[in-house]
């Protein structure tokens, strides 16, 4: 019975000392994934700038180019490509004014 209440009183005073470890560790990755999330650009989707472009374009009849970048897969939309590079989601949103459908899928 005694290493019973000794084992008890040891698991009281000790278990707080690891929770406080792993409370710090959590806080500390959360330190560095806002540091890391606030280190990248932020990229706006700007429609009035984007409907501008559409616009501009279709005044010069330009036929939009398809897509030739890495980002594009199965299931985007354009919107996805904004995380990527707001040139290329300004590029998709005019591909897709202009056809009625999105970048197909390379295969």
């Amino acid at each position: 019975m005694p290493v019973l209440l000794l084992f008890s009183l040891l698991l009281f005073f000790v278990s707080p000392i690891y929770a406080s470890d792993e409370e710090d560790e959590m806080a500390r990755q959360q330190r560095m994934l806002n540091q890391e999330v606030m280190s990248q650009e932020f990229l706006a989707e700007q429609p009035e700038k984007v409907d501008a472009y559409i616009k501009k374009a279709m005044e010069k009849n330009l036929k939009p180019a398809e897509y030739t970048g890495n980002n594009w897969r199965r299931g985007y939309t354009c919107r996805d490509l904004l995380r990527y590079s707001w040139r290329e989601y300004r590029d998709c949103k005019y591909y897709h004014h202009y056809h009625g459908r999105y970048y197909a899928y390379p295969y």
